[in-house]
C-alpha cells in the first residue's frame, strides 16, 4: 500500500538543546533504517519549512500507523496521510 505523508515539525523553542540534538539524531537513524528497508520509499524536504513529503510503501494501515507513531519527533509533528493508488493514465 502506498501513502503520501506530509510531516510538519514544530519542536518547542525551550526544549533543552542536548535533548533536541538527541531526538533529531534518533529520528535520522530510524528514518534511514526504514528507507534502507524499503518501507520509507521517498522523502523530500519542503523548501523553507521544517517539513517533508514522504512516500511510504507498507503492508497495511496499521503498519504505517506503527511507523509514524514510533518516530522520535512524533510528539512534535502534525501529520497528514493520503492513501495512493495507480492512476489509469500512468504509463
Amino acid at each position: 500500500m502506498l501513502f503520501c505523508v506530509r510531516m510538519d515539525v514544530d519542536i518547542p523553542r525551550d526544549l533543552d538543546p542536548a535533548e533536541r540534538e538527541a531526538v533529531v539524531a534518533r529520528e535520522r537513524a530510524y528514518s534511514q533504517e526504514l528507507q534502507r528497508g524499503g518501507e520509507w520509499a521517498h522523502i523530500w524536504r519542503i523548501v523553507g519549512l521544517y517539513s517533508n513529503i514522504s512516500i511510504f510503501d507498507v503492508g497495511s494501515n496499521a503498519r504505517l500507523h506503527e511507523i509514524l507513531s514510533n518516530l522520535p519527533l512524533f510528539p512534535f509533528m502534525r501529520i497528514e496521510v493520503t492513501p495512493l493508488t495507480e492512476h489509469p493514465s500512468a504509463i
